[in-house]
């Protein structure tokens, strides 16, 4: 999506100026024809300006307040501009007040809650923009948007959790990263001149001759290394947000050892779960099956789900064309059977997305157990390296002037 410019004209004869985002001008057109307004003009809105920002500047904490706060203010009855315009007066973070005054304009010119959020994903993701806009369309908003605090929150609290377990493995690793760099870099040449008459004689072991290649390879081209390492990493990185590239990488995390049944499952519980709450609140089955599939989070499952819905709408159950797409566990397309069967699906999807967020739990814990040692292993490994490699040509010498 993107943000339009349209002029149009009311009902009587005023110009109205304003922003919708929206996938094309056809589709602005249509929100305007729907507002009573003959369009003018519509076209795409000009950047103001270029402007780089690290991260949003919103804690998740603060994030969930917000939302929280929100749900209540329209449960209690208050208007979602009254309430809206309740939060900017108290929130403490500038950016937030920013971004709470944005929604809030482009809500008073027309826009759904889940539109006006849209316009700032670096603030709300897709999950957020997904359950509100399911609540909007299903008219449960306030508890679409408490049940969203509830999972951020959730998502915080096991960020956290890994964040926490992955303090000491992440210091070894630069501990040992900078160790072995020093080791490498300054200390290895000093032994250059004492091993250069056995490398002319042809007698320098392999291991010392990688080691001194090595160590003239970074003491000479090490800061291109890192320039280059950073751009390569700053190309994927842009590369991983296209559609393409994200799409290639959705379907290969899937498939990697330990990680990507973590991955899968954390994917299939979102969807479950919004799937579940959807269908709850009143949702029709295909309306529901869209929006889930922009919440997973992954592609290609999201490809899968929007597949099944166009088999269910020519007869089909959702477990079949489910199933036949490989991504989700059988222990769950049984359930899901089953649950279709027994005219219990809503209940059951929320029930088999708690089970999943379970598993997926201890799968962390367990592989955040095995990061540590496997972490002392390749840290020892390349330390050893360095010492033998330095001390075979010793040995050598010693054995030859004996």
């Amino acid at each position: 999506m993107q943000d339009f410019a349209y002029t149009a004209r009311s009902m009587d004869g005023q110009n109205v100026t304003g922003r919708i985002t929206a996938d094309t001008s056809n589709d602005v057109m249509a929100i305007l024809s729907e507002r009573a307004l003959f369009p003018m003009t519509v076209k795409p809105a000009k950047k103001k300006g270029i402007s780089i920002t690290f991260g949003s500047g919103v804690s998740t904490e603060l994030l969930t307040a917000t939302l929280t706060q929100l749900a209540d203010l329209l449960t209690n009855g208050v208007p979602l501009l009254k309430g809206l315009e309740i939060l900017i007066q108290q929130t403490p973070n500038d950016r937030m007040k920013t971004v709470l005054s944005d929604i809030r304009s482009r809500i008073a010119e027309g826009a759904q809650l889940f539109e006006a959020m849209a316009a700032h994903k670096n603030i709300f993701n897709e999950l957020t923009i997904s359950i509100v806009r399911a609540g909007t369309e299903g008219a449960f908003l306030e508890e679409s948007l408490q049940q969203t605090a509830e999972f951020l929150e959730r998502q915080d609290d096991l960020r956290a959790k890994i964040k926490g377990a992955m303090a000491y493995p992440a210091f070894l690793a630069a501990a040992g990263s900078a160790v072995t760099l020093v080791l490498i870099i300054f200390f290895v040449p000093k032994f250059a001149d004492l091993f250069a008459q056995l490398e002319r004689q042809g007698t320098l072991p392999t291991a010392t001759v990688i080691l001194l290649w090595l160590s003239d390879f970074l003491g000479t081209y090490g800061l291109l290394v890192l320039i280059a390492g950073a751009g390569g990493l700053y190309g994927l990185q842009r590369w991983a947000v296209s559609p393409k590239g994200r799409e290639w990488i959705d379907a290969k995390k899937t498939k990697l050892p330990v990680f990507g049944s973590i991955f899968l499952n954390g994917a299939v519980s979102r969807f479950c779960r919004i799937l579940g709450t959807l269908l709850r609140n009143g949702v029709p089955m295909l309306k529901a099956l869209e929006i889930s599939s922009e919440s997973s989070g992954n592609v290609v499952l999201g490809q899968a789900i929007r597949s099944a819905a166009e088999n269910i709408s020519s007869g089909a159950t959702l477990s079949e064309p489910l199933s036949e797409s490989g991504l989700i566990p059988g222990n769950v397309m049984a359930m899901i059977s089953i649950a279709e069967e027994a005219n219990n699906l809503e209940n059951v999807l929320n029930n088999i997305a708690d089970t999943i967020d379970k598993k997926v739990a201890r799968q962390l814990d367990m592989m955040v157990r095995l990061i540590e040692p496997a972490l002392l292993m390749v840290m020892g490994s390349a330390v050893l390296f360095i010492i033998v490699a330095l001390l075979l040509p010793v040995f050598e010498m010693s054995t030859s002037m004996s």
